[in-house]
């Protein structure tokens, strides 16, 4: 049998590059892909003398560092599976990710080491270990006297290589068990859709526990032997900073916004980029268009999930249109389905379904919920709503979840934001849908606005959505707020909207 370890497939494409840098950091650390190859050679190695054996977890909670990403290929070169977690999380929310994977290893931040230690005896974890971003703690210094040699642990393809937890806002997160094929699948399909060569530099900028730093952004550069320049987080003026250094940059739609705050982003700090990347949540058309205007770059936008990773994406080559999130990927293919299953024509909305080597087998012990979310013939269920262009590019008109059905009409929440959000005076806002006697839901607005919004009022706002839109589409109510509520990946917490406004 072939070895299908994701490990081995990613060292496929650095093996010839032993000698050029692979991650760089700001205060002039430098790993070479030798030097990536033989620490986890030896985390593995480490792993190993544990006792552990293939398929057991290792939870990981600590900070962005490139010893951090070290350890996740470890695990993989092991035949572990990785479990990253928001260093967000407290001790109630990991106590249940303790209890629901439960993990073998727990590796924690040395701050949080006491802390976690209890919830580790209570839950018979049987190994912890501290990691701090600067490389100290002790799972590496324990490590540390092993040989650097350890052969990818053969793995077959649909084998587990890494569990990573919805953000469970409708209920408990659920664990996505993803597959070495599913993730050496799209990390091939992603390299060629984007032309990651040996010669790109990744300016990374984004977390480690989620799938858009830890894979996409990852398994593109080390498939391509690319180098990493590795930031610790994203703060605009660093990323401006190095970006003259780069040549590819992965981001949220806040760091777009947030790198337009900044007076030294033009043409000529980004004259060295060839591709600006956007996901993880949508991406309003005025910064598409101003960033354009202001670096002379198109951003390109793509579409994924936890449980499948990239699914499609505007081209490299070819228009990148404002307002979608390209076609299906190559392998992978996705239909619009009414709620009756029928998949659905050209132009109408409905729930978007995927199919692919890149989509999981389904949850981690939740045999119903993995039954429920796929359908008969095996379509993942995304549970966001969207429509397919003539052309194939695909449009997220929202989450099925934040439908809003008011008096028996369909209000699809994006569609008005968009309206809102080209008027003047508005930073950003977000619809929702509130209980309401008379119509089953109202259609309710929270808008932030700039500072300089003096005039913005609901009545102005309102007879300005009236031009556009039906009147049941028009918001009943709106609130000015000074900030949307978000997850890590810059989503808009609908739900904390709904709780705070008493929906």
């Amino acid at each position: 049998m072939s070895n299908s370890n994701l490990y081995q497939r990613l060292a496929s494409g650095f093996s010839n590059h032993f000698t050029k840098v692979a991650i760089e950091t700001p205060d002039g650390r430098r790993w070479s892909y030798r030097d990536l190859d033989h620490e986890t050679a030896r985390l593995a190695r480490f792993f190993h003398s544990l006792g552990l054996r293939k398929g057991e977890r290792v939870a990981v909670q600590v900070e962005k560092s490139p010893e951090a990403l070290l350890v996740y290929l470890a695990c993989v070169r092991a035949g572990l599976i990785y479990l990253p977690l928001n260093t967000a999380y407290r001790s109630q929310e990991i106590a249940f990710f303790m209890s629901d994977a439960q993990p073998s290893v727990f590796i924690a931040r040395p701050e949080a080491k006491r802390e976690v230690e209890m919830l580790a005896r209570r839950y018979n974890i049987a190994h912890l270990f501290d990691l701090g971003p600067h490389g100290t703690g002790s799972l590496l210094e324990q490590s540390r006297p092993l040989d650097t040699d350890y052969p990818a642990v053969p793995c077959a393809g649909d084998e587990i290589a890494a569990l990573l937890y919805t953000s469970g806002t409708t209920g408990q997160p659920k664990g996505a068990m993803l597959s070495h094929d599913n993730l050496a699948s799209n990390a091939a399909t992603l390299q060629s859709a984007w032309g990651f060569t040996t010669a790109d530099v990744l300016l990374h900028a984004l977390p480690l526990f989620h799938a858009h730093g830890l894979f996409v952004a990852s398994h593109c550069a080390l498939l391509s032997g690319a180098k990493m320049l590795f930031l610790a987080g994203f703060e605009a003026p660093t990323v401006v900073k190095y970006l003259p250094r780069a040549t590819v940059f992965m981001g949220v739609p806040t760091y777009y916004t947030r790198l337009l705050a900044e007076p030294a982003l033009d043409r000529q700090s980004c004259a060295a980029m060839r591709l600006f990347i956007s996901g993880s949540a949508p991406l309003r058309e005025q910064t598409f268009v101003a960033f354009d205007e202001r670096t002379g770059h198109r951003i390109l936008e793509r579409y994924g999930l936890t449980e499948t990773l990239m699914n499609s994406s505007n081209p490299l080559q070819g228009e990148r249109k404002v307002g979608t999130v390209g076609v299906a990927l190559e392998g992978v293919a996705i239909r619009i389905a009414a709620d009756t299953g029928r998949p659905l024509p050209r132009g109408e909305v409905g729930e978007i379904q995927v199919k692919g080597p890149n989509v999981f087998s389904g949850y981690w012990r939740r045999p119903e919920r993995s039954a429920e979310d796929f359908t008969d013939d095996r379509w993942f269920r995304t549970g966001d709503l969207g429509k397919l262009d003539d052309e194939g590019y695909l449009t997220i008109v929202g989450r099925r979840k934040d439908l809003i059905i008011t008096g028996g009409y369909n209000v699809y929440p994006k569609e008005i934001e968009s309206h809102i959000d080209r008027l003047p005076g508005v930073l950003e806002s977000a619809v929702i849908g509130l209980a309401d006697a008379d119509f089953g839901e109202r259609v309710v607005a929270v808008v932030v606005k700039s500072a300089a919004a003096s005039e913005l009022s609901t009545r102005s706002l309102i007879d300005s959505l009236k031009q556009f839109v039906a009147n049941y589409k028009v918001p009943k109510a709106v609130f000015f707020v000074d900030e949307l509520p978000r997850n890590a990946m810059g989503k808009v917490q609908k739900n904390r909207l709904r709780e705070q406004l008493g929906g």
